[in-house]
């Protein structure tokens, strides 16, 4: 009698692995995972008055393995977005939809710069989730 509990409960738990399997390797899909970087401040305007940019910027990854990748690259990420928000003049920062074309911009340097030392871009999106002008 013990035999067959021991039995029918070993054989229920064998019967369920299949299942937490599937839902492992479904969930592993669906990882989105942010990464809030240390605010930028920066100076920008070239040979005109002195301006301030300061801005907080969001990163969006697609996978664990990503997000690794990514803050291993952290400090080249921040001095290319450093030296890009440096370089703006007053016209690419005047607007929402000056604003919208420079979080692409930004975007787009950190999938190259990932890209040419990962082989793949691993960041899926970029958020300025602060923006201030002085």
């Amino acid at each position: 009698m013990l035999r067959r509990l021991l039995f029918g409960l070993m054989l229920g738990l064998l019967m369920l692995q299949p299942v937490w399997a599937a839902e492992d390797e479904s969930g592993a899909s669906d990882y989105v995972g942010y990464i809030e970087l240390k605010p930028f401040v920066a100076n920008f305007g070239g040979a005109g008055p002195l301006r301030f940019i300061k801005c907080e910027i969001t990163l969006q990854v697609g996978s664990e393995e990503g997000h690794h990748a990514v803050n291993y690259h952290l400090p080249s990420i921040r001095n290319d977005i450093v030296f890009l928000l440096s370089a703006q003049d007053e016209a690419a920062l005047s607007s929402a939809d000056a604003q919208a074309a420079l979080a692409k911009e930004v975007l787009t340097q950190v999938q190259t710069m990932l890209q040419e030392e990962e082989g793949t871009p691993l960041v899926t999106d970029l958020f300025f989730t602060s923006l201030v002008i002085q």
